[in-house]
């Protein structure tokens, strides 16, 4: 089959691998239908996320059931499936206590990283890692579940409630629905990105967009919300913690969920004990959460209803799809791989001209739901 291979920073190819098949009696093998390009596939790229050399890059992903061994009960072949990365034992303390997002364990098991992944014409994984889609919920609907269950693990550790001020750092695939989970449960949620497009994008879905591409973050949203600071900030850049750290009110909890193993930032403990702020990680999700996400991608996905005339609010955030054998456009799309960050020395952020991207594994004809015809 082929696979789309990570061979060290700033290179990948794409190579013949040996298919999928079943090797223990509860695995199921996943004919993939495609994979959502995950700001972790490009940190790896950029160097700036490890991972292992050889290993099949991808996670995001959906598809159809192919084969299942023998103790196999939960899904059949021809099931629409969302497949669970966040692998874990099942039997270490942590995941004996319910933390399976902190399973002692994850050595080569962590899908697209250190255990091949979805950017592959098929995967095979435990049966307890593949979920059900429920009936109806398109393709582009389905391929953000994973995102979605990150998403709802860091919010919650936000603990939001409805008086909460809200503000999202970053207009990305996670920055958006983070605010739309957000505001489902927060009084008011304020989106800030620097990027001509993906403000654009923002400014489509959310009453609150600042445009920080001219001015300092915090200084800009501050301006922008009438000299009001936030009770919660979620950095989804992964190098906003110094810009949320003088936005947040007093009393108030910062996020940090974006991944960049090379951003540091100079931390005075002083700063958070004198004015009460809660610098939060939420880690992955628990497998508990997952269900949750399958079920809330149906509810904001699915098909709306009659009379409504609009693309559900889930599939409007995928932009742009491409054949797997053209994932160098794929990631093109989401900034320039070839000079750092994209900055070229020059210090300023990439440029993006997508939103969601989707690396497509299945090439036959699609339905217009996005499934593959017959599926």
């Amino acid at each position: 089959m082929r696979a789309l291979v990570y061979l060290g920073p700033g290179s990948a190819e794409l190579q013949d691998r040996p298919a999928a098949q079943l090797v223990n009696g509860d695995d199921v093998v996943v004919e993939i239908v495609g994979t959502g390009v995950c700001g972790t596939d490009r940190k790896i790229l950029l160097g700036r996320f490890p991972a292992r050399p050889g290993v099949v890059l991808g996670h995001e992903s959906v598809g159809v059931v192919r084969e299942t061994g023998p103790q196999v009960r939960s899904v059949g072949v021809g099931d629409r499936v969302v497949v669970n990365p966040t692998l874990y034992c099942g039997w270490c303390v942590p995941c004996r206590r319910g933390a399976t997002n902190f399973c002692r364990h994850k050595a080569g098991t962590e899908v697209g990283v250190d255990r091949d992944g979805t950017y592959a014409e098929a995967v095979t994984l435990p049966e307890r890692f593949v979920e059900r889609i429920p009936a109806g919920l398109p393709f582009r609907s389905a391929v953000l579940i994973e995102p979605l269950a990150c998403v709802l693990n860091n919010v919650e550790a936000a603990s939001v409630t409805f008086d909460d001020t809200v503000v999202v750092l970053g207009a990305g695939p996670i920055g958006m629905l983070t605010a739309l989970v957000a505001a489902r449960q927060a009084r008011r949620v304020t989106v800030a990105e620097p990027d001509g497009y993906r403000l654009e994008q923002a400014r489509e879905r959310f009453t609150h967009v600042v445009d920080v591409a001219a001015a300092d973050p915090a200084e800009a949203v501050v301006k922008a919300s009438g000299g009001e600071r936030p009770s919660v900030v979620f950095d989804t850049t992964g190098t906003g913690l110094d810009s949320a750290l003088r936005l947040i009110d007093d009393g108030g909890r910062v996020v940090v969920m974006g991944f960049d193993d090379t951003y540091t930032v100079p931390l005075r403990p002083l700063q958070l004990t004198n004015r009460g702020i809660r610098l939060i990680g939420a880690g992955d999700y628990r497998a508990d959460i997952f269900p949750v996400a399958v079920d809330l991608a149906a509810e904001l996905g699915g098909s709306q209803r009659p009379g409504a005339g609009t693309v559900p609010v889930l599939e409007r955030l995928v932009t742009h799809e491409f054949p797997l054998e053209r994932y160098a456009e794929a990631f093109a799309a989401l900034g320039d791989l070839t000079r750092g960050d994209g900055d070229g020395g020059t210090g300023q952020p990439p440029r993006y001209d997508a939103l969601k991207v989707v690396i497509r594994s299945h090439s036959g004809p699609v339905g217009a739901d996005g499934w593959p015809v017959g599926a």
